[in-house]
């Protein structure tokens, strides 16, 4: 634990942007997921899902990696998997030759179709609450400041695509 005495106290700027963040953090996935329940019945992890194996090789991934992916936990991400198989979504199978340890899932033509419509809104709703608020330059500025964070947080930057 660190000692009272030697904590580098955040200044008055670095305070102001340190609690800024922290309202945003807390804020704008609600926001996000509001949209996407309302308008496609689809939180935002389980998009994020969608999404991911969308770009993927034959649009398949271990569910391992779909964990990492969302720094969720495996026990998390198994069960949103499931609530996306159950509603045809995802194809949930085991590996061949690796025994049940190693499953993958691959995004069913139903889930591509419901990842299409759900985009537009998605994106929309990012465009409006995030990028078009920042401009252009402010939106790469504040990508690169998520990188150094996300590599300090030991999490993978490699864009989705």
């Amino acid at each position: 634990m660190t000692d009272a005495a030697d904590t580098r106290w955040l200044d008055d700027d670095e305070r102001a942007a340190w609690v800024l963040l922290c309202k945003v953090l807390l804020v704008l996935p609600g926001a996000l997921e509001s949209q996407l329940v309302r308008d496609a019945d689809l939180t935002l992890f389980g998009y994020m899902i969608l999404a991911r194996l969308s770009v993927s090789p034959e649009e398949t991934l271990p569910i391992s990696a779909l964990a990492e992916m969302a720094n969720g936990s495996l026990s998390r991400t198994s069960h949103a998997v499931t609530r996306l198989e159950q509603r045809g979504w995802i194809r949930r199978t085991v590996c061949p030759g690796t025994g049940r340890r190693y499953t993958v899932a691959t995004l069913t033509e139903e889930g591509r179709a419901t990842l299409t419509a759900a985009a537009p809104g998605h994106v929309e709703t990012v465009r409006r609450l995030v990028v078009d608020p920042l401009g252009p330059e402010r939106t790469v500025a504040l990508g690169a400041a998520c990188a150094t964070i996300a590599e300090t947080l030991g999490l993978p930057t490699e864009p989705l695509a």
